[in-house]
Formats: structure tokens, sequence, C-alpha cells
């Protein structure tokens, strides 16, 4: 989106201003905040089955400045999707490895979509519940419902994102737990690799095309999901 935008600007074209500020607006909210709650749910998971590790090193907290990866969140402002500072995870002290990282990985990607159902229900109350006086008061409310909009938008591609089954993301660490040691292993190889060769396909876009397929199905069901109370209250 911002990607775009600085496209447009540079060849000349019209940019809508408001448009872009509130997707800015919505990109920062979500690092400040989701990114946090996201390395939280990793952090809380591993504890929870019995790895202290990222306790030791101060990462069960909400706090940003323990989270975000300031690569990542450009490529968050830049492409809609990116990554944080991952949770330091030990899986000698699971006591089933491969499955237990699995479900610590999955946690990340679960935050992000239940952080875009809160926004989704929170657009269609303001939309339905709010009553509207005056024209500024109407302009407002516009403006806040495009950034909700935008809001769900980045955190169902970050989950969409860090559901791929490549390394480093969360995706991989799922993807191991159904693969042989060896297979786990020569997967995990070349991580390093595979992150640059990633960084190189997001400024490209060679992954815009595939992920918006994805984020179209996630989008739906979220969207579903959130309108669901309301179509049962009656108001939809």
């Amino acid at each position: 989106m911002l990607r775009d935008a600085i496209w447009g600007l540079l060849n000349g074209q019209s940019v809508d201003f408001i448009d872009v500020m509130m997707y800015v607006a919505s990109c920062i909210i979500v690092i400040l905040l989701v990114l946090p709650l996201h390395e939280y749910a990793h952090a809380r998971m591993a504890l929870k089955l019995g790895d202290h590790t990222a306790e030791y090193v101060g990462r069960v907290t909400f706090n940003p400045l323990a989270s975000v990866d300031p690569l990542g969140a450009l490529c968050i402002l830049l492409f809609g999707f990116g990554w944080a500072k991952p949770v330091p995870v030990n899986s000698r002290f699971f006591k089933n490895p491969r499955r237990d990282m699995a479900l610590v990985a999955a946690m990340g990607p679960l935050s992000n979509l239940l952080a875009a159902l809160v926004g989704c229900l929170l657009w269609y109350a303001v939309y339905l519940l709010v009553p509207v006086y005056t024209v500024m008061a109407a302009q407002v409310i516009s403006y806040f419902l495009q950034f909700l909009r935008y809001y769900v938008l980045v955190n169902i591609s970050l989950a969409v994102f860090n559901l791929l089954p490549i390394p480093p993301l969360d995706g991989s660490r799922i993807l191991t737990a159904f693969l042989s040691p060896r297979a786990a292993y020569l997967f995990n190889r070349y991580e390093r690799e595979i992150y640059f060769v990633l960084l190189f396909a997001l400024f490209f876009g060679v992954l815009s095309t595939p992920l918006g397929y994805v984020n179209t199905w996630f989008i739906r069901g979220v969207d579903w999901l959130a309108s669901l109370p309301f179509k049962l209250a009656g108001l939809l």
C-alpha cells in the first residue's frame, strides 16, 4: 500500500493522502500493540509448555521495545506484512519438542487473527450502532472505519504471511512437526539464505498475488464471524 503510493508519487500520479494516513496509522498501531501481542503469545505458550527461556530474557511482555524489529516494521509499512524480533525458544525443555514447538509457533498467527476479529467487530459496531448527527461527525467516523478496515487487513496479512512454511516464519516451525528429523534438519539448514530470498521476493512484489488470494479467504472468514452476532440481533 505505502510502496504503491510512493511509486505513484514518483511517477506523477495522484495519491489519496487521507487513505495513506489511515493505512500508516493502522500499521503503527499493529507494530506497537499487536506485534508485542504476537510475540507475547509465543512466549506465554512456551512458558506454559515448560520452557522459561523467554521469561529469563524478559520477552514475556507487551513492551514494544522488546519485540519490534526495525526492518520487519518497515516491511509492514511498505508491504502490509513483516515480522518482529523472534522470541527465543529452547525445545529441549518441551515434553514433546516437535508438537510443542508447533503449538508455540501457531500462537503468533492466531493472535493476529484474533486481533483482526476484534477490529472487524468494532467496525460493525461503529457502522451500525454509532449515531451521526453532523457532517463533521460523519467524516470522522468514515476515517475511523477506514482505519479499522486497514487494521483488519494488516493483521490478516501478517497472519497469512507468518503461516508460510518458509524459515524463519512460524509456518516453517509448524511444518517441521510433520517432517522426519532428517527432513526437518535439511529444511532448516538453509534458513539464512531463504531469509534473504524472502526479502527479495517482498521488495519486488513476487508474493503479493499468491498472498492476496489467501488473504481474501481469511478476510471473508473473519468478516463472517464478526457479522454473525449483528445478523442474529437483526441489525444486518
